[in-house]
């Protein structure tokens, strides 16, 4: 994981990757960190002064309905769901919804398209959690692609508000998390990736996508370091 202090462009060298980048790292071969070292990967992007938070997807298509309940079981009744490791992920995101509406920092949810071949019991499975429930006044948008920014109006929204850095919450960290994550640096827009308030349902791809995403297009940051941001701005 990186910092999250301001800095004009990648310039900045990070220090060594930890957390979920860490094992990851260590599995290159010392002729793939020197590749990654002298291309200038994993340093800081460094965030903005006009955050937004984003929380993307978190329904019950891909947490399930149980929060104690094993994986497997999870998928019988929601063929999505990452069971156990999106509950593990909730409580990170409740703090951060917690803190930028504290701090008055705009706030983003997506949630997929309702499919006539995916579960509408015991929960829909397009619905928001509840612990996670947004508020009147915070953009929701269902949207039909992997990526929030597409067909959702998102990036327009942003700008509207002045916007430059988006801090990314949600599922699945390789598929619709990289999605925003990719397009969000495309739209200008600096990012962080929080590594507790992202999850998966397996844990290869979540650490493998956190490196490559920490490598090219947002910091990783903790959970720690994203509420000290959110807290003053």
């Amino acid at each position: 994981m990186t910092g999250v202090e301001p800095a004009a462009g990648r310039t900045e060298q990070g220090p060594p990757p930890t957390g979920a980048l860490a094992a990851v790292w260590a599995a290159l071969s010392p002729e793939e960190r020197a590749v990654y070292e002298r291309a200038g990967y994993h340093r800081t992007f460094g965030l903005g002064a006009r955050p937004a938070l984003l929380v993307v997807d978190v329904e019950y298509n891909f947490t399930g309905d149980v929060p104690e309940e094993p994986v497997l079981d999870s998928v019988a009744k929601y063929p999505d769901s990452c069971g156990p490791a999106a509950w593990r992920a909730i409580p990170a995101i409740a703090r951060l919804l917690a803190a930028a509406r504290a701090a008055g920092v705009p706030v983003a949810h997506t949630h997929g398209t309702p499919r006539a071949d995916r579960p509408g019991a015991p929960r829909r499975g397009t619905d928001i959690v509840y612990e996670l429930t947004p508020r009147a006044g915070e953009f929701v948008a269902a949207k039909a692609a992997a990526s929030p920014f597409h067909g959702t109006g998102l990036a327009a929204h942003l700008r509207a508000l002045g916007v430059d850095t988006v801090i990314h919450t949600g599922c699945t960290t390789s598929g619709c998390v990289r999605a925003g994550v990719v397009d969000a640096a495309a739209h200008g827009l600096r990012g962080a990736v929080v590594e507790e308030a992202v999850f998966d349902r397996a844990e290869l791809p979540h650490r493998l996508s956190l490196f490559d995403m920490d490598a090219k297009y947002a910091d990783v940051i903790s959970l720690a370091a994203a509420e000290t941001y959110l807290a003053h701005h």
